[in-house]
């Protein structure tokens, strides 16, 4: 899967969109947090380069200690969102902007797909396949990543070992067909130089239905070359190869914390699998898991020592592979979601199912169902998707209350505690204006202009990223605008 995790933590960005690799039994698995993963598309083109709802995987997961002062940190979190505010758009397309190149993509808008912050640096990356770098000290465009006119940066990923970035990106010159990474320091871009990178994993032949997938929480980077059916595991830190997997029975690879689960092709009647250690390969379970016959397995999914395994309109059956034993949940109580985000501090799960979030343990009981967060989107995009680093909040794009006194089409900024499903704050074209005392001495023109940005800014999210560090929460919308909220 696209080890691309929630938003937080080392990647600082999620969002889930489906993979075009198919999981095994040929279904195609839901999203799963914790990696970042970018698959090869089949046939991109030059009208159509980035094909986001289903090339690029961005998943929700990190290394991070869960918060046991449960009810004092609500009472933190209700003060921490409170008067929040918009208080600066950035604009991908501002003719002010500093590029070298002239960039082809830049003369039509398009939506904001992903935001990553770091440092004071904000990334937006737009389904185009540009990609800028604003300044929060400045508030000024500091460059664009694209380093040749014919790039479409596909993804992007926070390497916090080497404090760089790496972008992977496709080419027209190669009929957008393979995937190319290449690895910047934060300080070359902060000078306006994304060209000082240098590129990664040049061996690989990553065409479709080839994959780069990164894993923060292992610090680990999987790539698959379809071309020679090998898989191989390399070191996020110095970038250096560990070892490859050659079985060419192999259709997917799901990586855990420690481990990694090889599932291969399956029998009438099972499927094989194996775990191995993600540090060396080592294989340290070899098994067969029964399924029913003539049933498409929808998700096979590993969290630890725990199995997910979920067939066409069966029970969802949670393996222990330490001991064999196997709990089972109703179909009807448990349905295939879109999307997993895996909490592993806390051994809970999220699932994503027709715009709505539920929270799940590894007993297979519903632990929370939040009262006040539909989904404003219902393809479940966890670009719209942050987990707080403490495992505790939720941030989302979802639709206004239908009691909101107003005429537009916003939508809501909702914060939700996961243990309690509470809704302990939102930023709505209601409470995100600016009171009267502000307003006061301002013009009705001016203030009517603040009202409509407000209301703009609100309409169509595509992108969120919550900054804890400053307390700043970025959305990115359909004309290529990246919004700030704070108080």
């Amino acid at each position: 899967m696209d080890a691309i995790g929630s938003s937080s933590g080392g990647s600082r960005n999620r969002r889930i969109t489906t993979s075009s690799s198919a999981s095994n039994g040929g279904s195609r698995s839901p999203l799963c947090g914790g990696r970042r993963r970018v698959v090869a598309t089949k046939n991109d083109g030059w009208s159509n380069p980035l094909l986001a709802n289903n090339t690029v995987k961005k998943l929700q997961r990190r290394e991070i200690t869960s918060n046991r002062h449960r009810s004092g940190a609500i009472t933190k979190s209700v003060h921490r969102f409170r008067n929040f505010r918009l208080t600066e758009r950035y604009d991908m397309h501002d003719p002010v902007g500093q590029c070298s190149l002239v960039l082809p993509l830049l003369m039509r808008r398009a939506k904001v797909i992903e935001i990553v912050v770091v440092h004071d640096i904000v990334f937006a990356l737009a389904s185009s396949g540009v990609c800028a770098a604003f300044s929060r000290g400045t508030n000024k465009t500091i460059c664009f990543l694209n380093i040749f006119p014919d790039e479409v940066i596909r993804s992007l990923f926070y390497n916090k070992n080497n404090d760089s970035l790496i972008t992977v990106s496709v080419y027209a010159s190669d009929n957008f067909s393979s995937l190319k990474c290449r690895s910047i320091r934060i300080e070359y871009i902060q000078r306006g130089k994304p060209d000082e990178g240098f590129p990664l994993f040049e061996t690989e032949s990553l065409k479709w239905p080839g994959f780069v997938e990164f894993d923060d929480v292992n610090e680990k980077v999987l790539t698959y070359s379809a071309q020679d059916s090998i898989y191989k595991v390399f070191d996020l830190k110095n970038y250096t190869l560990l070892y490859s997997i050659t079985d060419r029975q192999v259709e997917e690879i799901k990586i855990s914390p420690g481990i990694m689960l090889l599932i291969f092709s399956r029998g009438q009647s099972h499927v094989p699998l194996k775990i191995l250690s993600i540090e060396d390969g080592t294989v340290l379970k070899d098994f067969n898991h029964l399924l029913h016959r003539n049933k498409k397995v929808d998700f096979i999914e590993q969290f630890n020592e725990k199995l997910l395994v979920k067939q066409d309109n069966e029970n969802l059956q949670i393996l222990d592979v330490r001991n064999a034993e196997v709990k089972e949940v109703g179909s009807t109580e448990f349905m295939t979601p879109s999307a997993f985000i895996f909490l592993y501090e806390n051994q809970l799960f999220l699932t994503f199912r027709n715009q709505t979030v539920s929270v799940w343990n590894f007993r297979g009981e519903l632990v929370t169902s939040f009262e006040d967060h539909v989904l404003s989107h219902p393809d479940c995009n966890t670009n719209n998707i942050y987990i707080t680093s403490d495992q505790d909040l939720i941030v989302s794009f979802c639709k206004a209350d239908n009691d909101q006194a107003t005429d537009t089409r916003a939508g809501s900024i909702n914060i939700s505690n996961i243990w309690t499903g509470k809704c302990i704050a939102k930023i709505n074209s209601s409470n995100a204006m600016p009171s009267k005392d502000e307003q006061e001495g301002s013009s009705s023109n001016k203030r009517q202009v603040e009202v409509n940005m407000v209301e703009e800014a609100l309409e169509d999210i595509t992108a969120l990223y919550f900054d804890e560090e400053h307390n700043e929460i970025y959305t990115g919308n359909s004309n290529g605008l990246v919004h700030v909220w704070s108080n």
